[in-house]
């Protein structure tokens, strides 16, 4: 993350975007980034948690 900061201050400092601008492309940044590690935790981990529930919940019955 620090590499990706570095490239996006360099960027923003030699475009000459503001503040409110560069604030708006790292809010982007970050979200899409939160969106990423969703999506890929409930790839790898969809199934896996699937079946522990199902276990759980057949343990009450």
């Amino acid at each position: 993350m620090v590499v990706a900061d570095y490239v996006l201050g360099w960027i923003i400092a030699h475009s000459g975007v503001g503040d409110r601008g560069a604030n708006l492309i790292e809010y982007g940044l970050l979200v899409s980034l939160i969106a990423v590690v969703c999506v890929l935790a409930v790839a790898f981990m969809g199934r896996a948690v699937s079946s522990k529930f199902s276990s759980v919940g057949s343990g009450f019955t």
